[in-house]
């Protein structure tokens, strides 16, 4: 057991490290804490990025769907996800530029730079917060439960030590040292991953052996739709937009944006993130699909989130066991710790501020942080579900933002009023579906919802007079490069294969050999995408611009 303590001890005392170093490269500002002084490289920003989107949902969750439902889940995640990376083009890059010309740091500061509503900024803001808190408690459960399996700690304690540590080199460096982690966490979380498939998959004769019999054991692990008929094609292709309209919504996503020091940070991370979620996020669900030869059946009271530490407990060498699972707490700090510093923004920038009519004190951040943590900790304390029931809800309620957030950057006919009927309708339709009183279409709930929210967006803005705003950037339209993209969504959905669950090389799927591919034509699309962008972006101006801060060689930069 030593040797376990040893293990999470020392990666532990590794973050709170990297916590004092970013300590002494930070500025006392707002600005510096919670967007270091937007300078975030390419690498830099790219490995940020994917990491504090790879949660304890991509470990726990993914490898539980595995076990529930089999290699169906990985083509929703791993394309819908790295094709969702187009709208760090068309969002992503005039966020940047605002943030950079207006000084802004937050979400709802974008949406009342171009509106000017208060009432629609605290709306935004309090649709992000509710949404985002169950996703954060999401992460310090699986904390409790990693901990659990590995060092006999309560579910509890282990939540709150992992919380303790997070809140530590959060509170020390910022995004600066957030940024830092997830350098680490996320090269720790790839090769962690990719040792704990080999060490599961041993006993069983190695990875190909291991799928081929759980393919002769349980063919719809292998199939489309996937055990018990988990995705159908509605169900397939709203969960494919779900991550195209919801992902960009996560705050600790969307501040991203402003923290990137230039716009080829940006399209470095555009082009490489098709690629890493191909390949990361196959190796959790696999794990999930050979612990089913392990686990036919899961002890009582143990859910299928739990199938990784199970199957590590019984098969890997305690300082590999370590290990691995210290590779799994790295995927959740790095989502937690960015949840935290950008909610903590929020409530300092577009409540306190606008309440208090100064400045915020910089401690007063900090406190927003520990705040909610502690709030995270007490959802966790009871867990609600499993986490793709978490997780489909709260992106759901994040997806509704969606169109409010595209007419403030592109449309100058929108106004205050729709945006504001936009959100409420969405997100009324979103506690109807909670509550089961509207039928689903046979899709996800989000298609419905986003549909209705942007047309009370757009009635409602015809209805009312818009503010007065500046003109447009006027960008090239490209057509083609538009049709591409359409064609690379349909092939993700490609259901002349749809009940082809034959193994192929390694016993993995034809399908997940094609969706791989499909990742490396997505990547070099955006490539060239990216490459021919035009210099002017399509884009609204609103307000006086003031100047772009500086850019320090701080070590964020190369």
């Amino acid at each position: 057991m030593w040797e376990k303590w040893l293990v999470v001890g020392g990666y532990l005392a590794v973050l709170a490290g990297i916590g004092l170093w970013a300590r002494r490269r930070t500025r006392r500002s707002l600005e510096d804490y919670f967007v270091a002084s937007r300078t975030l490289s390419p690498w830099v920003l790219f490995l940020t990025m994917a990491a504090t989107n790879f949660s304890a949902f991509t470990v726990f969750g993914f490898s539980g769907a595995g076990w529930r439902i089999g290699y169906a889940f990985y083509p929703i995640m791993a394309f819908g996800t790295g094709f969702m990376a187009i709208s760090f083009y068309f969002i992503g890059f005039p966020v940047w530029r605002l943030g950079r010309e207006k000084g802004l740091l937050t979400p709802p500061e974008l949406v009342f730079d171009r509106f000017r509503s208060p009432t629609l900024r605290l709306l935004f803001l309090a649709v992000m917060a509710v949404f985002t808190l169950p996703y954060l408690a999401m992460q310090p459960m699986a904390a409790g439960y990693a901990l659990e399996e590995l060092l006999g700690l309560p579910y509890f304690a282990g939540a709150a030590l992992i919380t303790a540590v997070m809140l530590f080199y959060t509170f020390l460096g910022g995004m600066r040292g957030v940024a830092w982690t997830d350098v680490v966490q996320g090269g720790m979380m790839l090769v962690l991953l990719l040792v704990a498939l080999g060490v599961v998959a041993a006993p069983f004769g190695g990875l190909s052996a291991a799928n081929r019999a759980a393919a002769s054991a349980w063919p719809g692990l292998f199939s489309r739709p996937g055990l018990g008929g988990a995705f159908p094609p509605g169900i397939w292709f709203g969960y494919m937009l779900l991550w195209l309209l919801c992902d960009p919504m996560f705050p600790h996503l969307f501040q991203r944006f402003y923290a990137a020091r230039d716009e080829r940070a940006l399209a470095t991370t555009m082009v490489l993130y098709p690629l890493v979620t191909g390949i990361l996020f196959l190796l959790p669900v696999a794990i999930g699909v050979v612990g089913r030869l392990a686990f036919p059946e899961l002890p009582s009271g143990i859910a299928s989130d739990r199938i990784l530490p199970l199957l590590l407990s019984r098969y890997a060498p305690p300082v590999l066991e370590a290990l691995v699972l210290t590779a799994a707490l790295a995927a959740l700090m790095s989502t937690l710790d960015s949840q935290l510093l950008t909610l903590s923004s929020m409530l300092t920038r577009d409540l306190y501020e606008p309440l208090a009519k100064r400045p915020a004190p910089p401690w007063l951040g900090k406190l927003f942080v520990a705040g909610l943590a502690l709030a995270g900790l007490a959802i966790a304390w009871r867990p609600p579900a499993t986490f793709l029931e978490i997780a489909t809800e709260a992106f759901t309620g994040l997806a509704v933002l969606f169109p409010t957030v595209v007419a403030a950057l592109y449309w100058r006919r929108a106004t205050a009023s729709g945006a504001i009927a936009s959100i409420l309708v969405g997100e009324g339709l979103v506690v109807a579906y909670r509550f089961r009183l509207l039928p689903g279409f046979g899709t996800l709930p989000v298609i419905p919802i986003v549909a209705a929210a942007s047309l009370a967006l757009v009635g409602m803005s015809l209805l009312t007079p818009p503010r007065p705003c500046a003109g447009r950037e006027r960008g090239r339209v490209r057509w083609g490069w538009g049709l591409g993209f359409v064609l690379l969504f349909f092939l993700g959905h490609d259901f002349w294969a749809w009940g082809d669950g034959r193994p192929g090389p390694v016993g993995f799927p034809w399908r997940v050999w094609y969706f791989l591919g499909l990742g490396v034509v997505t990547a070099l699309a955006f490539g060239l995408f990216s490459r021919g962008r035009p210099t002017a972006h399509v884009g609204l101006r609103t307000g006086s611009s003031v100047p772009g801060p500086r850019e320090p060689r701080d070590g964020l930069s190369p």
